[in-house]
C-alpha cells in the first residue's frame, strides 16, 4: 500500500473536523430566526435523544476496528475477513438499537410529540453503520472523506435556505441535518469495496471481538455521560440563560480544540499498525513526533483564543452572549489537557490493548466531574461549569499519562520536549503582545481579529525559527520542497 503523508492527512482531517463544527454555527443564526422556539425545542430534544441510540449502534466498534484492522491493511484477504466480521457485529448492534428505539417510542407517552422528528433523525443510525468510515481511517484515506464532507455540507446549506422558510419547518431542518452528517455514507459503503470486500458473514469470531469492543463501548458511554453532564446539571441547577451562555463558550472551544485534535488523530491508524506489527522503534518515533507537534500547537492556540475571546464571541454569537467571555477563557485551557489525554489514550492505551485502564480512568474522572459540577455551579454558574471541565480534563490527562508512562514518560522527560515547551512559551509572549497592541490601536472588530490571527501566527512562527525549533524547521523544509516542485 502506498504510504500516506501524515502532514497532508493531518491538514485534511483538521479541516474536516472544523467543518463539522462550523456547519451548525453557520446555520444556527438563520434557523433560530426562522423556526419558532417550540420547533427548536423539538429539534434539539430529538437530536439529543437519538444520539444515545447512535452510540449504542456504534458500540465503540470504530475505535476497535482501527486498532485491530490497521495491522491487516496490507493483506487484502485478512482485512476482508476482519472487516466482514466487524460489519456483521455492527449491523446486529444497529438492529438492537432500532428495536430499543421503537420500544421507547411506544412505551413512553411523553415522546409522542417528538416521534416524527426522532424517526427522521434515526436515519443516522443505519447510515452511520453502512458508512464504514473506520475503513477509510485504517487506510488513511482522508482526501476522499474530506472532499465528500465539504460537498455534502455545501449542498446542505443550499437546501436549508431553500426548504426551511416557516416557523414549523423543523422536520425539513432535521432531514437536512441528517443529509449533511451521513448523506454520503451510502457512497462510502460502495467505495470501500475498492479497499476490501465487506459483507455479512456467519463466521464471526465473537469471543475474540466482543470483550474489547464492550470495554471500549463502556468507556465511550462514560465519556458521553461526563461530557454531557456539565450542560445537564447546569440546566437543572440554573436556567436556560446559563445553558445558552455556556453553550456558546463550548461551541467556540470545541471548534479550536477539534482543529488541533484533527491534526493528530490521523496518526492513530499508523501507530496501531506499527504496534500491531511490533515495529516498536518506528512506533516510538511517530509518537515522539505527535507529542512534539502538540507541544508547539496546543499552547499558542489556547493563548490566542483567550486573548481574542471577546472578539470571537461578538463575531459568532453577538453582544447578548458577552457574559460568556470568562467561561470561554476558563474552558479554553481544557483544550491542552484534553488533547494530551487523547494522545495518551488513542495513541498508546488503545493500540497497546489497555482499554481496561482507559475505562477505569474515564469512570473516575466522570464521577469527580459530576461532583465538582454540583459544588461549583451553585457558586459560579456557567463559569463554575467551565472550571469543572478544566479540572476533569487535567485529571484524565494525568491518569491516562500515568497508565501510558512506559511509552510517553521518556518522551515527556526528554530534552527535546522541554525545548519545545520553552520555545512555545516565548512564542506565546509574542502572541499576547500582538493582540494587546492591536486592541489598543484598531477599533474595527473584524479587521482587528483578522490581523490578530495573521500576525500572531507570523510572530509565533518567527520566534520558533529564531529559537531553531526542530518542528518549525521541518515545516519550513516541507514548504520549500513544495515550492521547488
Amino acid at each position: 500500500m502506498k504510504k500516506k503523508s501524515l502532514g497532508k492527512n493531518a491538514l485534511l482531517n483538521g479541516l474536516r473536523s472544523a467543518l463539522n463544527l462550523l456547519f451548525p454555527l453557520l446555520t444556527f443564526p438563520y434557523v433560530s430566526r426562522i423556526l419558532s422556539v417550540d420547533s427548536m425545542g423539538i429539534y434539539n430534544f430529538s437530536s439529543t435523544y437519538i444520539n444515545y441510540f447512535v452510540l449504542l449502534a456504534g458500540l465503540g466498534i470504530s475505535t476497535y476496528a482501527v486498532r485491530e484492522g490497521a495491522k491487516y491493511r496490507d493483506n487484502r484477504e485478512k482485512i476482508g475477513e476482519f472487516s466482514s466480521q466487524i460489519f456483521t457485529i455492527n449491523i446486529i448492534a444497529t438492529i438492537i438499537a432500532y428495536l430499543l428505539l421503537f420500544a421507547t417510542l411506544i412505551i413512553f407517552g411523553n415522546l409522542h410529540n417528538y416521534v416524527s422528528t426522532i424517526l427522521v433523525f434515526s436515519i443516522q443510525i443505519l447510515f452511520t453503520t453502512i458508512g464504514t468510515e473506520w475503513i477509510y481511517t485504517i487506510y488513511e484515506e482522508y482526501s476522499y472523506i474530506t472532499v465528500r464532507s465539504i460537498i455534502f455540507k455545501i449542498l446542505s446549506i443550499v437546501l436549508l435556505f431553500a426548504l426551511v422558510r416557516k416557523p414549523n419547518d423543523y422536520l425539513w431542518y432535521a432531514g437536512i441535518t441528517v443529509f449533511a452528517n451521513v448523506g454520503s455514507n451510502i457512497l462510502n459503503y460502495f467505495h470501500a469495496k475498492s479497499f476490501t470486500s465487506i459483507k455479512l458473514t456467519k463466521n464471526t469470531n465473537w469471543h475474540f471481538h466482543l470483550k474489547p469492543i464492550f470495554v471500549i463501548f463502556a468507556s465511550s458511554v462514560a465519556v458521553t455521560l461526563y461530557v454531557s453532564s456539565d450542560t445537564t446539571i447546569l440546566g437543572l441547577l440554573k436556567d436556560d440563560y446559563a445553558v445558552g451562555i455556556y453553550g456558546v463558550s463550548v461551541k467556540v472551544y470545541a471548534i479550536v480544540s477539534s482543529m488541533i485534535s484533527g491534526l493528530l488523530v490521523v496518526t492513530i491508524p499508523r501507530l496501531a499498525m506499527l504496534i500491531g506489527k511490533r515495529r516498536i522503534k518506528e512506533y516510538r518515533n511517530v509518537l515522539q513526533s505527535v507529542i512534539d507537534t502538540l507541544s508547539v500547537l496546543g499552547l499558542p492556540a489556547a493563548v490566542g483564543l483567550v486573548s481574542l475571546s471577546k472578539e470571537v464571541i461578538l463575531i459568532i454569537a453577538g453582544k447578548k452572549y458577552l457574559n460568556g467571555i470568562l467561561s470561554l477563557q476558563i474552558i479554553t485551557w481544557a483544550m491542552i489537557f484534553s488533547n494530551f489525554s487523547m494522545i495518551f489514550n488513542q495513541c498508546v492505551l488503545i493500540p497497546t490493548k489497555r482499554e481496561g485502564k482507559s475505562l477505569r480512568n474515564t469512570l473516575i474522572t466522570g464521577l469527580i466531574n459530576v461532583g465538582l459540577n454540583f459544588i461549583l455551579i451553585p457558586l459560579w454558574s456557567y463559569d463554575g461549569t467551565a472550571l469543572s471541565t478544566v479540572i476533569a480534563e487535567f485529571m484524565i490527562m494525568t491518569l491516562n499519562g500515568w497508565s501510558a508512562r512506559d511509552y510517553v514518560g521518556p518522551i515527556l522527560r526528554s530534552k527535546q520536549t522541554r525545548k519545545n515547551l520553552l520555545n512555545s512559551i516565548l512564542g506565546c509572549l509574542g502572541i499576547i503582545l500582538i493582540c494587546w497592541l492591536l486592541k489598543m490601536g484598531i477599533s474595527s472588530l473584524i479587521l482587528r481579529t483578522i490581523l490578530s490571527v495573521v500576525l500572531s501566527v507570523g510572530i509565533y512562527g518567527a520566534i520558533l525559527v529564531l529559537c531553531k525549533n526542530k518542528i518549525a524547521y521541518d515545516y519550513l523544509e516541507k514548504i520549500k520542497q513544495r515550492f521547488h516542485k
